[in-house]
């Protein structure tokens, strides 16, 4: 038996009792982000519309993010084949750190660099 009472003021549970609580609060987790990216979907698409959304303590708006991708066709032309395969299932922080081990050149590596822009939900607190 495992005593979870100091943690979280429940009572003494079995191993078993603990994989029970345990399965089911990630599957109402994983049920909860199911809801919530549909739900961000949802507003982001109403945003870009034009609508506004807010509560008495949020207000919905939509950001700009911007991120680097390397096209693998021109990355491999550029760098080669062991390059292109070194960094074709990592990000751009191995072809970055590459280039900033001498590895690559930097130069060349930011010039096959391609900005994504991609909106991003933030929640504004309204008491600022």
């Amino acid at each position: 038996m495992t005593d979870t009472s100091d943690e979280f003021g429940a009572e003494e549970l079995t191993t078993d009792e603990l994989l029970e609580r345990y399965a089911m609060l990630r599957d109402t987790i994983q049920g909860l982000e199911t809801e919530r990216e549909t739900l961000g979907t949802q507003l982001k698409a109403a945003l870009a519309g034009g609508e506004r959304a807010e509560t008495d303590l949020y207000r919905a708006v939509l950001k700009v993010s911007r991120r680097i991708e390397y096209p693998i066709d021109r990355f491999r032309e550029v760098f080669g084949d062991a390059a292109a395969l070194e960094v074709a299932t990592v990000d751009r922080k191995k072809a970055d750190a590459l280039a900033g081990a001498g590895d690559l050149d930097g130069d060349r590596l930011r010039e096959l660099g391609v900005v994504r822009e991609i909106q991003v939900l933030t929640l504004q607190p309204k008491t600022r």
